[in-house]
C-alpha cells in the first residue's frame, strides 16, 4: 500500500521575505528519552493525575522509536522516578509526565531553526551554526507556526511523491488546518518536488520546503527528538 502523507504540501501565492527575526542562542546539546513501550502521560509526576494521552512507542508513518525532549524531571509520592517530556501534536507546545521505566536516555548535538520572517533554516550542531538553507515557508493565511517543537519522524519519500525526496515530521500542527488532506495538519521539513515554490518566499500552508539536497543532508544527520524552534 503506497504511503500517503497528509502534510500541509500545496502551492499558493509567495510573498516577499521580510529580514530575520533575532534568535536566541540555542543550547549546545539536549537530553532526549526514547520511549520502550507505550506510556500514559500524565498531568503531574504521579500515576494518580490526570491522563493527558497515550505515547506510543513507535511513529505511526515509519515505526521509528518514539524520541521526546527531556524537559525535567521528578521523584513521584511512591518513590517511582517521573519524566517530564515534550508531546506531539495539539496544543502545539504540550507536555507531560511518563514513568521512567522502559525509557532510554539519549542526547542530541543537532538543533534547527526555522526564521519564518528570513524564510530560512538553520543547522547548529553544538550550539553553533553549521548549515543555513533558504526555504518556502507558510504564507500569512496558513503560517508556519512559531514555538518550541521536535523531530518526530523522517519520511524517506518516492520521486512521484509530493514533497520528494523527503520529509522531517515535526510534533507541529498547523494553528489554521485543523486538517489537510485526510491528516492531522502536521507540519513538516520537505522537499520541492511535484510541489513547487520559490526559495525565500511565504508561499505554503504551513510547512517548511528546502530543496533536495539541503533535504538529503538533513536526513542523513537529523533524526527522532531533535529540537525544532520556529521564530519571526
Amino acid at each position: 500500500m503506497p504511503l500517503v502523507l497528509a502534510f500541509l504540501l500545496t502551492v499558493s501565492l509567495a510573498t516577499a521575505p521580510h529580514s530575520g527575526a533575532a534568535i536566541a542562542p540555542v543550547k549546545p546539546t539536549q537530553e532526549l528519552v526514547r520511549v520502550l513501550r507505550p506510556h500514559v502521560a500524565r498531568s503531574a509526576p504521579n500515576e494518580h493525575a490526570a491522563a493527558i494521552e497515550v505515547v506510543r512507542a513507535q511513529r505511526p508513518l515509519t515505526g521509528e522509536r518514539t524520541t521526546l525532549p527531556l524537559v525535567g524531571r521528578a521523584t513521584g509520592p511512591s518513590g517511582a522516578a517521573w519524566l517530564h517530556v515534550a508531546l506531539p501534536g495539539r496544543p502545539n507546545g504540550h507536555t507531560g509526565w511518563i514513568k521512567q521505566q522502559a525509557t532510554l536516555s539519549v542526547t542530541t548535538r543537532w538543533h534547527i531553526v526555522v526564521d519564518w520572517s528570513a524564510r530560512r533554516v538553520i543547522i547548529y550542531r553544538n550550539g553553533h551554526v553549521v548549515r543555513t538553507y533558504r526555504a518556502v515557508v507558510g504564507k500569512p493565511s496558513t503560517p508556519t507556526p512559531h514555538g518550541e517543537f521536535f523531530v518526530e519522524e523522517d519520511v524517506a519519500l518516492r520521486s512521484g511523491d509530493v514533497g520528494a525526496p523527503y520529509a522531517i515530521a515535526l510534533s507541529a500542527r498547523s494553528t489554521v488546518l485543523q486538517e489537510f488532506e485526510g491528516g492531522p495538519g502536521q507540519i513538516a521539513l520537505h522537499g520541492l518536488a511535484n510541489v513547487g515554490g520559490v526559495l525565500g518566499t511565504a508561499a505554503s500552508h504551513g510547512c517548511i520546503r528546502l530543496d533536495a539536497a539541503a533535504m538529503t543532508w538533513l536526513v542523513a544527520r537529523i533524526g527522532p527528538g531533535v529540537p525544532v524552534t520556529i521564530v519571526g
